[in-house]
């Protein structure tokens, strides 16, 4: 209860409660708003720590089951927390433009990404020495150009799991995407926004740096445990494996002196009794004989009146 408290004083600090003016809201917001002041609705901050809480838990499984969670914000006041926070944990974020088709038609995407990362390689190992001056200026002006849009999500080779949204009225071709091909969505929701539209609400300002600032980085924290988790499973892992072999090893090294012991006693395939014939334990080693009826036994080569 404390930890929610604090937390509460913070988002209250931080400004979070500040809706849109009356006139804009959107009336689904109702179970989130909490009253109206001078005009301006306020946010239930208890709705705003259940939703965030509630946004932060699944994001963090997402990020513990090794998914990838697209960070979306290219809102102005946005972007450079959203940009910071998500390449602190390593995952995919747009905030200049959302290119249309950047989920749905996510294989161009990869291609434009593809071209934009062998430009740059070409432009690095010296490969384009040999072209004129204007041609490499042009080609590096296109490569910056791709990387202002494409750069979030240059190391993503598939369609991330989870959409993060600053503002869903503001990306709402990113929702719709997303939406279509059913990724989960989580997104801080103001009031002037339709909160059915998304799998995880976080009512909150979304014009506020500091609002914006304080949602991103909680969430952000909960990806960072799921991640060291998932690590430390993977670090458990190995050891176990380990074991596991150096078990199997001794079993069949046991496994193997057993065999040779009871080949060795039975007289089977490379045992020291091979070869003994039918007399039983000490007999005389079996030989082959070309002796006819009148052999004296299967010991000599040939009896009397027997074929040499």
């Amino acid at each position: 209860m404390e930890q929610n408290t604090s937390l509460q004083q913070q988002l209250l600090e931080a400004g979070v409660h500040f809706g849109h003016l009356k006139k804009k809201w959107n009336p689904k917001m109702l179970p989130y708003i909490f009253a109206e002041k001078k005009g301006i609705h306020i946010i239930d901050l208890n709705k705003t720590v259940e939703g965030l809480q509630e946004a932060a838990s699944a994001m963090k499984s997402i990020a513990k089951s090794g998914k990838k969670i697209m960070f979306v914000a290219t809102k102005k006041q946005a972007k450079e927390i959203v940009t910071e926070c998500a390449q602190r944990i390593n995952m995919p974020y747009v905030t200049e433009r959302w290119l249309g088709g950047m989920l749905t038609n996510f294989n161009t995407v990869r291609k434009s990404v593809k071209k934009m990362q062998s430009i740059e390689k070409m432009l690095n190992d010296g490969t384009l020495d040999s072209i004129t001056k204007k041609e490499r200026l042009t080609l590096a002006r296109d490569k910056e150009k791709m990387e202002k849009v494409l750069g979030g999500i240059a190391q993503i080779s598939r369609v991330p799991a989870a959409l993060f949204l600053i503002d869903i009225g503001h990306e709402h071709i990113a929702l719709a995407e997303a939406r279509r091909l059913g990724i989960t969505t989580f997104g801080m929701v103001d009031t002037n926004s339709d909160p059915n539209k998304i799998d995880f609400a976080i009512p909150a300002n979304d014009d506020a740096t500091k609002s914006i600032a304080i949602i991103t980085n909680y969430v952000v924290a909960a990806i960072a445990e799921g991640l060291a988790e998932r690590l430390a499973e993977k670090d458990d892992e190995p050891a176990e494996t380990t074991d596991e072999s150096e078990n199997k090893e001794t079993k069949f090294e046991v496994g193997s002196d057993e065999d040779r012991e009871r080949r060795r006693r039975t007289g089977g395939p490379g045992g020291a009794d091979r070869g003994r014939g039918p007399g039983g334990p000490g007999g005389p080693p079996r030989r082959r004989t070309t002796g006819g009826p009148g052999g004296g036994g299967g010991n000599r080569p040939g009896g009397p009146g027997g074929r040499r």
